[in-house]
């Protein structure tokens, strides 16, 4: 997002993360930060945490999932890295579809995009709260490749073989999208550029990064995680971190 305030009128969902952005800048003048044995805390996150715990999704939900710490930034998490190269980008749409297809990063960006605020959530404990995302509906996908019967399961796949599985109403949610932007800003290598996936009400494992396609399936594929002892589903809420 730049610095410039967003049309609220016109776009009244962005209100919440804007606000969001103003009280971290404002707690980053003065005392931002204050030492205890040498140890330096920072007050924003802790304010930010409480703010969280104290507000409810739509769905009734606790915002700030239980063992979830907000922090201000998104945090590199590891993997192997894709080339990040926009004029190499591939995205392959296929599996139990229609009419499979491929996408290049220009035709993806022809596609209807939309800008969604949604927290994520990481299996180590931090949540990234009110980021503002910009790309392609994942349901959008789907409809464009046209499912048959009996999907239920679509395998985000990624560069170097790497595969997460997430059940088709989750995948296909309204905040479900294959995303370029976070705050108006392009994702670094470290955090999938050019393109990566957008699950925000699973773990953040399950939002791939550097991703190459979108399989849908008939029955279920645990993915790089899965298979590796991580639980199958990942609601955060349910704290289903290991299976």
């Amino acid at each position: 997002m730049s610095d410039s305030k967003p049309d609220l009128d016109r776009y009244p969902e962005l209100a919440k993360a804007w606000d969001r952005r103003q009280f971290i800048k404002s707690a980053a003048v003065g005392t931002a930060f204050m030492a205890l044995g040498g140890t330096l805390v920072r007050i924003a996150a802790d304010d930010l945490t409480k703010q969280a715990r104290a507000e409810k999704r739509p769905d009734g939900r606790a915002r700030l999932p239980p063992g979830q710490r907000a922090i201000e930034a998104l945090r590199a998490m590891g993997g192997d890295e894709g080339d990040g190269d926009v004029r190499t980008f591939k995205l392959r749409v296929h599996g139990e579809v229609k009419t499979p297809f491929e996408l290049d990063y220009m035709a993806l960006l022809k596609l209807p995009q939309v800008e969604k605020v949604a927290d994520v959530h990481c299996v180590t404990g931090w949540s990234l709260i009110g980021g503002l995302w910009k790309g392609v509906q994942v349901a959008l996908l789907a409809e464009k490749a046209g499912l048959k019967d009996g999907v239920r399961h679509v395998i985000f796949e990624a560069a170097h073989g790497y595969t997460a599985n997430v059940p088709l109403k989750e995948a296909t949610g309204d905040t479900s999208l294959i995303t370029y932007r976070l705050n108006g800003k392009p994702f670094s290598l470290s955090h999938g550029a050019p393109v990566r996936g957008l699950i925000p009400d699973l773990y953040f494992w399950k939002s791939a990064k550097w991703i190459t396609g979108v399989r849908f399936v008939k029955n279920d594929r645990p993915g790089y995680w899965e298979v590796r002892g991580y639980h199958n589903h990942a609601d955060p809420w349910r704290e289903e971190r290991y299976a």
